[in-house]
């Protein structure tokens, strides 16, 4: 066996130049394959720790996906608000150690505006159980001081060119696109920008914070969506008035023993006040992953493509060339070397043509995570690990050595058929 490793290596150094080409092309789609599967897995972990730290969502009663679209990801809008009234006496559940509420509908410039207290800051997890960090500045206070304080995500930031001490005005309602036709302005009372909040990849970055005072602040000179004609309300008057918001959009909840949760969760959904709905973030965002992943099963299919290409590559070189190896082929027939051998000969050598291909393409797949993951952290907010192989990617790597390997006995059988005179005759 060692000889014919050694005399496989030999022969497919001595035609290095063509099957590098093999190499390379087999390398790219181990290369697309780990490279993916790695994504596909940290993406995914980022997806469902895009809240992390929460142990339920409370809203009105809907569905467990849209609750999670409008409450975390800020897409579309809840079918009807919460009363202060209720949460306030969720939260003296004994079970209960803590409620952010959160209070949405109004935006700037296309991105949306998140009401909510400043525990908020020091409550929300992300990622791995990572608190939210300030970039720059620092996060309102929630007083009738800082009342028109507003605290931006990064994306915010960048795309608009803001930072601490900008004005800004909100608007009441949502703009189809960051930077479109602006929706009815809340002219009359603008914001400070005081606090830039590092990135984290999630929906924090494009979101604007400000207090649930200064959203109802906003809106005392609003009824149904519009501004009441001939009352306005001065920035200051609003002060005066009691700002305590009636009802929220939703709330994050935490427990004091994770042991509870259901107990809360049952205890929500009996609540007698209204409707209400409580969901485990973890549970539905894995729902809902399962809607929108199907993007990285195409895209892994396309590296599966990519490899079969590869490996036909590897089959059409070896076959091309057979015909001018028939000489040497019969040669080792005539030293003594048996059909089985020949066929043995060349599907080591594609073997180990395959094998280069894969572990130069896992290579460059963990240089990529390596150099490209504190990129990809700060700008996205996705965790690239540099771990060892998981089990998929285990399970890749020897489905692409096991298919070299199938696709290098084509010509192996070819060979095995050739005759020993017909590799010593001469060419007509």
């Amino acid at each position: 066996m060692k000889s014919l490793l050694t005399l496989a290596a030999r022969s497919a150094w001595h035609r290095r130049g063509t099957l590098m080409l093999v190499v390379a092309s087999i390398a790219l789609a181990t290369f697309l394959l780990l490279t993916l599967e790695r994504m596909r897995t940290d993406i995914r972990a980022s997806f469902s720790q895009a809240v992390s730290g929460t142990d339920l969502v409370i809203g009105a009663r809907t569905g467990p996906m849209q609750l999670m679209l409008y409450a975390v990801f800020r897409i579309g809008g809840a079918t009807n608000d919460v009363r202060m009234d209720s949460l306030k006496d969720i939260a003296q559940h004994r079970a209960v150690a803590w409620m952010v509420p959160l209070a949405l509908g109004d935006s700037h410039r296309g991105y949306p505006v998140l009401g909510t207290t400043p525990e908020y800051f020091t409550r929300f997890l992300y990622g791995d159980r990572q608190p939210l960090a300030l970039a720059e500045g620092r996060a309102f206070d929630g007083t009738l001081d800082g009342l028109y304080e507003a605290v931006l995500g990064a994306e915010v930031a960048d795309a608009l060119g803001y930072a601490p001490g900008q004005r800004i005005t909100l608007s009441h309602g949502m703009t189809p696109s960051p930077g479109g036709a602006l929706s009815s302005e809340h002219a009359d009372k603008p914001f400070t920008v005081v606090g830039v909040l590092a990135r984290t990849g999630t929906p924090v970055d494009r979101t604007v914070h400000v207090s649930l005072q200064a959203i109802e602040a906003i809106h005392l000179d609003w009824v149904g969506g519009a501004p009441l004609p001939g009352v306005r309300i001065a920035p200051e008057q609003a002060r005066k008035f009691d700002l305590e918001p009636k009802r929220v959009t939703a709330a994050l909840v935490g427990l004091k023993s994770r042991a509870a949760v259901f107990v809360v969760q049952r205890h929500v959904a009996a609540y007698e006040g209204e409707p209400l709905l409580a969901v485990l973030p973890g549970v539905a965002l894995d729902e809902l992953w399962d809607v929108v992943g199907v993007g990285e099963r195409a895209l892994l299919g396309m590296s599966a493509m990519v490899g079969l290409v590869s490996l036909a590559g590897l089959v059409a070189v070896v076959l091309a060339g057979l015909n001018e190896r028939r000489r040497e082929l019969a040669v080792l027939r005539a030293v003594g070397a048996g059909p089985r051998h020949v066929m043995g000969l060349l599907a080591v050598e594609g073997g180990l043509v395959t094998l280069l291909g894969a572990v130069l393409g896992a290579l460059a797949s963990t240089l990529l995570v390596a150099a490209a993951g504190p990129w990809m952290q700060s700008r996205f907010g996705i965790v690239l690990a540099l771990e060892p192989p998981t089990p998929v990617q285990w399970g890749l790597m020897a489905a692409v050595l096991a298919a070299g390997m199938l696709a290098s006995l084509v010509p192996a059988l070819r060979a095995y058929r050739l005759s020993l005179a017909d590799g010593l005759s001469p060419r007509s």
